[in-house]
């Protein structure tokens, strides 16, 4: 997120509050954490990749980058193969990105009750929730995608440190696409972003735009070094996660092999076409239409299911928010408003032209935060103007709605095997 330019008061910033949200966020995930005790949806397909990393036996799911891949083979590698150690890092995952969102809301809005706001919609949106609970690659570019843009958002305010900070900002980024690719769109906003605003910022000066140093958004900082710090450094922390796949026994791909095998990579995830009762397509996951039931059988002695779906009001509110965003960020400069909205865009459009042809719900986490964030972003805007009731009567409804479906988001005991009528409204959330 781009900040605005006014400084911050440190005095407000609820960093403690913050702090306390994500660890309750965390508890709740870690409950339960180990049920089912088997694989379930595409665990299936990333666990065993972990396993034959670590007996660096045969590559496989090599369509997907190995970060992720990589970081549940440690866990198992510490922990034992068991269910709990499968899941671990994608818990740690979900409350690092609920952190990193608080931290970017923050220094993005510099607005207190915003950063409050959106830590309460955001752990209650199912969405990040359901997905910090099973072992798959989203967790860790929603996580390493967040941290990022928080660290974008600080060094515009903090540019006394701006190299170091857009460094780690940069390797954030690297490490996102190295987690998964559906975070490419976001790998070119930060740097673009800042030549806009350098470019701006110089005004007849802009035949120095390149080695411009006192100008915004990060005064100190060249859009040359930006470049590298915020395009070239992070493809080489992509590539270098790469290292480990020249390391297999069967299917090895080495170092220097690792640009050309992106072509591969892409031909895997376009060879996917057979159907799947759970695809659906964009327009779909913006109306909150089409879930996905990760699970409903029964298993470890009672009827469990997980359904990932958003949180319907949230979902329903964060489309007009979005609308206010782009009006009143426009209208008032409110450069975190219009971020929300094109980080929003951004994300979503990926999946509008993909050539992927078997797409899923969980395709919409990313798009589905930044919303989540622009609900917050209008909410807070009217709290600080004394319109408390918008704001009470969407968190109070939101946190309801979670206690209500937070059986079928943690794989908690259910009555029957019609258990699941009770949560699915309409009919195609079945």
């Amino acid at each position: 997120m781009i900040a605005r330019s006014e400084p911050a008061t440190a005095s407000r910033d609820p960093l403690v509050w913050s702090w306390l949200l994500t660890a309750a966020f965390l508890a709740l995930a870690l409950h339960r954490l180990a049920l089912p005790s088997k694989e379930y949806f595409d665990e299936i397909h990333y666990l065993p990749a972990a396993r034959d990393l670590l007996a660096l036996s045969e590559a496989r799911n090599t369509e997907h980058p190995w970060l992720g891949k990589e970081l549940m083979a440690l866990s198992l590698w510490a922990l034992g193969d068991n269910a709990f150690a499968w899941r671990l890092p994608s818990a740690l995952a979900g409350a690092l990105a609920l952190f990193a969102a608080l931290r970017a809301t923050w220094w993005a809005s510099l607005s207190r009750s915003a950063t409050l706001i959106a830590g309460v919609l955001l752990a209650s949106n199912f969405l990040l929730f359901v997905i910090a609970r099973i072992a798959m690659l989203d967790p860790f570019m929603l996580a390493f995608a967040m941290t990022a843009l928080w660290l974008c958002a600080r060094a515009v305010r903090r540019p006394e440190r701006g190299h170091a900070t857009l460094a780690l900002a940069g390797l954030a980024l690297g490490l996102a696409l190295a987690s998964k690719w559906s975070v490419a769109p976001l790998m070119v906003l930060p740097g673009l972003a800042f030549a806009v605003a350098r470019f701006v910022a110089l005004g007849e000066r802009r035949a120095k735009v390149l080695t411009a140093r006192e100008a915004a958004p990060v005064p100190g900082v060249t859009l040359i070094e930006a470049g590298v710090l915020l395009g070239a450094f992070p493809i080489a922390v992509y590539l270098l996660s790469f290292l480990p796949l020249g390391w297999f026994a069967t299917g090895a791909v080495p170092l220097s092999e690792v640009i050309g095998f992106q072509a591969r990579m892409a031909e895997l995830q376009e060879s996917v076409v057979k159907p799947h009762p759970y695809q659906s397509n964009w327009w779909q996951w913006v109306a909150n239409l089409r879930p996905i039931w990760f699970l409903y059988e029964n298993i470890d002695g009672a009827q469990r299911g997980v359904l990932l779906i958003g949180n319907p009001l949230t979902m329903v509110l964060g489309l007009p928010a979005l609308l206010v965003c782009a009006v009143w960020g426009w209208l008032r400069r409110d450069a975190a408003m219009l971020s929300a909205v094109a980080l929003y865009g951004a994300s979503l459009a990926l999946w509008i032209v993909a050539p992927k042809p078997v797409q899923f719900y969980y395709h919409y986490l990313l798009p589905g935060t930044f919303l989540t964030i622009a609900l917050a972003l209008v909410l807070g805007a009217w709290w600080e103007r004394r319109w408390h009731w918008p704001a009470i009567v969407a968190l109070a409804g939101a946190a309801g709605l979670f206690a209500w479906f937070y059986p079928i988001l943690s794989s908690a005991r259910l009555p029957g095997e019609q258990a699941f009528l009770t949560y699915t409204w309409l009919a195609s959330w079945r």
